[in-house]
């Protein structure tokens, strides 16, 4: 599983490409867990992350709420519903401090006419996005609740990981609400793997967030699940 394409939008765009969809934008920064898209929403704008960490999710009838992807610095959002004209299909939150560049629906849109390998760009960025999501589907189709946290904090590891005394930090700061979100059970079900785990030594946790101490057993779960 990868939560973040791994070129952001704006890395992918040539210097001059890149510098007019700058140019179109106002700087707006936003504080730790301040929704900055909202889902359902009518969509009057789309942000190009500068700094910091979002997370976006969407919300079921019944208020469960699954964590769909991690944008950071370089990713855009929000732009799927200014393309479609429709009312924001989910949630975007930001995870600590973030710093965005907010483009107008409409200057957007005429930025996309006005430079063609923007949206040759964009439309790259939405199939990477796609293919990501379906690769995601099949691969948790064949693994366990307990394979799916072990995968996913493999890769929180690997995107989101700084080394620490004791093992790796998970520097989003995921709750234990949007682990369980992230790989489709409850949170007592995520708060029981998470003792075990514990009680294993495998990670820890606290008041600064996740630490993987033994990131070589939790890929034995999942190549277990993949046999």
């Amino acid at each position: 599983m990868k939560f973040e394409d791994g070129v952001p939008f704006v890395v992918r765009l040539e210097a001059e490409d890149r510098q007019a969809l700058f140019e179109s934008g106002t700087p707006l920064a936003f504080p730790v867990r301040q929704v900055i898209l909202r889902e359902h929403e009518p969509s009057a704008h789309v942000l190009i992350l500068l700094s910091g960490w979002t997370k976006v999710t969407s919300a079921a009838a019944n208020g469960y709420e699954a964590l769909l992807a991690l944008r950071g610095p370089g990713d855009i959002v929000g732009e799927g519903a200014v393309l479609s004209g429709r009312p924001r299909g989910a949630t975007v939150t930001a995870l600590g401090q973030v710093e965005t560049l907010a483009i107008d629906a409409d200057r957007f849109s005429a930025l996309l006419e006005e430079r063609p390998a923007i949206s040759r760009k964009l439309l790259a960025l939405t199939a990477d996005r796609m293919r990501d999501s379906d690769r995601r589907r099949v691969q948790y189709a064949a693994l366990n609740v307990q394979e799916r946290l072990a995968l996913l904090l493999l890769e929180l590891i690997a995107s989101h990981g700084e080394e620490s005394d004791d093992g790796v930090q998970l520097t989003p700061g995921l709750t234990q609400t949007e682990l369980a979100g992230s790989v489709g059970a409850s949170r007592e079900a995520v708060a029981r793997l998470l003792k075990g785990l514990r009680e294993r030594g495998i990670v820890r946790t606290g008041r600064r967030g996740l630490v993987v101490m033994r990131p070589d057993v939790l890929r034995k779960m999942v190549r277990q699940g993949n046999r």
